[in-house]
């Protein structure tokens, strides 16, 4: 009885609007709870990426200080001369990593792919980011600015260090998802240990609020669902995520403190047959607070930083449907063609850019 209390506190509601509904988790109950407790906690996880395809979690083990130090670091990066910024560009999907200049990317829904170019031109997203790969990989450097000054120098030491925090991570929210569909804890190990994974720093420029007007179009980032497996967001206080829900609406993500919103990612979303949603989303001109005087005569909206950490198989791994998603027992086929996890991204690289 015990354990089932523990579960009950560690699993509440965060988001709950037009039939979307996303748990607020305490995950250090999987990390360090008893098996029952870990069981539990790993089919609240994966019961909510087969329905809203997001969860915020708690208790997820990166500190608040070191968070704080990454939006720092962060925005000190972005302050830059433009042209420092630029000399770090991102080149090739292949490498996935370098400085992306406001109006470079346009994200879209697979359906749009074909009209990227178009969307780019009438209502570009207005950020910038930087893209962190892994470290080390031959031919595929990553653009650090530490021979730029000290400070480029604390950046590397800083993302380097976070990077390794949320590798782990998703090392154990694999392994909570694996137990939530009934596979052995420690199933997707061999898939996840080389960290192929994407480190996403974005800065949303203050912008003028008749710009959202003017442009029904406008948004900061365009509705998309991710490429991969996971998405673990870091959010600051201003807000502006939403998540599509299942009437066709799209509802707030409103940030909470000391919380990493995650969420389902197109890849996980084929590798499990689609069993897991990956869910689209988008960021728009943050809400106005509560309480908030409508005549507000404020003509700008304020900058907005977020830091997106994309989890992803090892480029190598070949992606198949899960074990227990498929076969005559169940009547459910193959969905996907298999294939791995490094051309899979690529291929959605390619048509971002």
């Amino acid at each position: 009885m015990a354990g089932a209390f523990q579960v009950t506190q560690s699993v509440s509601t965060a988001v709950a609007k037009d039939d979307l509904v996303i748990p607020l988790i305490d995950f250090g109950t999987f990390v360090s709870g008893t098996p029952s407790d870990k069981h539990a906690i790993a089919l609240s996880i994966t019961d909510a990426f087969k329905t809203s395809g997001f969860i915020y979690l708690k208790g997820h083990g990166i500190p608040p200080s070191v968070v704080t130090r990454v939006f720092a670091s962060s925005a000190g990066f972005f302050r830059r001369p433009q042209s420092q910024k630029d000399s770090l560009g991102w080149s090739t999907p292949q490498s996935n990593r370098g400085y992306v200049a406001k109006g470079r990317e346009k994200l879209a829904t697979l359906e749009e792919t074909e009209e990227v170019d178009t969307l780019r031109g009438s209502a570009p997203d207005i950020k910038e980011t930087m893209e962190i790969g892994r470290e080390g990989v031959d031919g595929l450097p990553n653009q650090w600015p530490d021979h730029l000054d000290d400070e480029g120098k604390d950046f590397k030491e800083t993302m380097l260090a976070f990077f390794g925090m949320c590798k782990e991570l998703h090392r154990q929210v694999m392994s909570a998802i694996a137990l939530g569909m009934n596979l052995p804890e420690h199933f997707f190990d061999e898939f996840v240990n080389e960290g192929d994974n994407n480190l996403r720093l974005l800065h949303y420029p203050p912008v003028r609020k008749d710009v959202f007007k003017q442009n029904r179009n406008q948004v900061r980032a365009g509705e998309h669902s991710d490429y991969g497996s996971v998405t673990l967001l870091f959010q600051d206080q201003h807000g502006g995520l939403q998540v599509r829900s299942p009437k066709g609406t799209f509802v707030d993500a409103t940030p909470i403190p000391d919380t990493i919103v995650v969420n389902a990612g197109d890849l996980l979303a084929r590798w499990s047959n689609d069993t897991i949603k990956s869910t689209r989303h988008r960021v728009i001109e943050p809400p106005k607070p509560e309480g908030q005087d409508s005549t507000d005569s404020s003509e700008t909206y304020p900058a907005r930083y977020s830091i997106a950490y994309f989890c992803n198989p090892n480029n190598n791994k070949v992606i198949e449907a899960l074990p227990g998603t498929y076969g005559e027992e169940i009547n459910v086929t193959k969905k996907y063609a298999d294939i791995t996890a490094g051309d899979y991204l690529v291929q959605r690289l390619t048509a971002t850019y």
